[in-house]
């Protein structure tokens, strides 16, 4: 027999639901509030004085795009200008306003990661294993999560999910709307969304549910294309060129051969990240990215041709992004942060090894960032090296846990996820 648990199988009852909803929001806080305190404190490399700059000059009037160049899509700007409102040119001030935001945003995360497991019908165990993971997870990862604005994104991205598992499927296609205008990655769901909405509710639902994910779309970004076109194509263009970041699954891998053979590699500072340069990181970033493009088309097919069940969708939802993070030329810390309200979702004991594994990639990440980045980057330490591939390669084995087949029960063509 394969039965689980029932404690695991049984849906949470209302009041359980609850109190679990407030634990982990609480114990989410609480999180938050030892980040700010012993090692956690130490030897930060923040990106909040690039927000506040942008912040600063939109709340002076100026005009994103057109008057100065910004880094990011139109629906990041609210989570920059926010913490600038009367408080320009005080960096405390933008710094406590913009962390206050984030624990915020992270705390929607965690609710959003609840409402998808009720939806999924997860019982008391499982509800609380996932739950207890999105808390905590911030600890793992380290103080990266305080001073990025990727819980904004990742707020979106869960909020898109749950409601697509409880069967609000115009609402999920706005939110994922939204959640791409702040930050691109959650661009990998959509077609995924389009062919379980196309094979649950039939074409026309889909259709219009893709109308809806336009409109939001839009209308973060058409006011912005019609003020300053050339500065927001020059966003655009300047994200996708990037080089091979000294972070990424290929550049691990020549840091590796640097250290066991001595090959030469030079690292070059541009776009916001230290990169590396040269013939074989330009390779390796174009082997990388068709990878990353062919392995994203392999998890959609696959999706399309198989069951359109809420189990497979946040368990491929996942994958996909997934996906993105691990064979992408630029691999930054906080990257992980997607993978936090998506990775409890999956269920069952394959739910726990990739839960185990995205907690084990976030530990390897701190304990080389912040504090021996600058070794990495300057002097290609070679403890850091190390790490940082280990970690990218826990990433590919997560990537695979997550996108492994389905195995089905002898005598039954019922799946059943390991």
């Amino acid at each position: 027999m394969n039965a689980r648990p029932e404690s695991w199988s049984r849906p949470a009852d209302p009041a359980s639901a609850a109190l679990a909803a407030l634990l982990a929001i609480g114990l989410f806080f609480a999180t938050w509030g030892v980040m700010h305190k012993w090692f956690y404190a130490r030897s930060h490399i923040v990106d909040t004085p690039v927000y506040q700059r942008y912040g600063d000059a939109m709340a002076h009037g100026e005009v994103p795009y057109r008057d100065f160049r910004v880094e990011y899509p139109p629906g990041a700007l609210p989570m920059f200008v926010l913490p600038s409102l009367g408080h320009t040119g005080d960096f405390d001030a933008f710094r406590r306003v913009f962390e206050a935001l984030m624990a915020i945003c992270g705390a929607a995360a965690v609710a959003f990661v609840e409402v998808a497991l009720l939806g999924l019908g997860a019982g008391r165990a499982r509800l609380a294993a996932g739950l207890g993971f999105a808390a905590l997870a911030p600890l793992a990862l380290g103080s990266v999560v305080l001073s990025r604005f990727d819980l904004w994104p990742a707020a979106l991205t869960a909020a898109a999910l749950a409601a697509l598992v409880v069967g609000r499927e115009r609402l999920a296609f706005g939110a994922l709307g939204l959640a791409v205008a702040a930050k691109f990655y959650p661009g990998v769901l959509l077609p995924l969304a389009l062919a379980y909405i196309w094979r649950r509710s039939g074409r026309r639902e889909a259709l219009i549910s893709l109308g809806v994910f336009g409109a939001v779309l839009a209308a973060c970004f058409v006011p912005f294309l019609v003020l300053a076109p050339h500065g927001v194509w020059e966003s655009l263009v300047r994200q996708a060129n990037r080089p091979l970041q000294i972070e990424s699954l290929g550049a691990s891998l020549l840091l590796v051969l640097h250290q066991v053979g001595g090959v030469a590699i030079t690292m070059q500072p541009s776009h916001g990240s230290q990169n590396l340069a040269g013939t074989a990181p330009d390779v390796l970033a174009g082997i990388q990215s068709a990878l990353q493009v062919g392995v994203l088309l392999g998890l959609w097919i696959s999706f399309a041709r198989g069951p359109a069940d809420r189990e497979r969708l946040v368990r491929m939802s996942a994958a996909a992004v997934c996906a993105f993070i691990a064979l992408g030329k630029v691999l930054s810390p906080q990257f992980l942060i997607w993978l936090i309200p998506l990775v409890p979702l999956v269920r069952g004991r394959r739910g726990l090894a990739c839960a185990g594994l995205l907690a084990g990639a976030m530990v390897l990440t701190q304990l080389w960032f912040p504090f021996r980045y600058w070794r990495l980057a300057l002097s290609f330490d070679e403890i850091s090296s190390w790490l940082v591939f280990l970690r990218d390669l826990v990433l590919v084995v997560l990537l695979c846990a997550l996108a492994w087949p389905e195995r089905v029960r002898v005598g039954s063509g019922s799946p059943r996820s390991p």
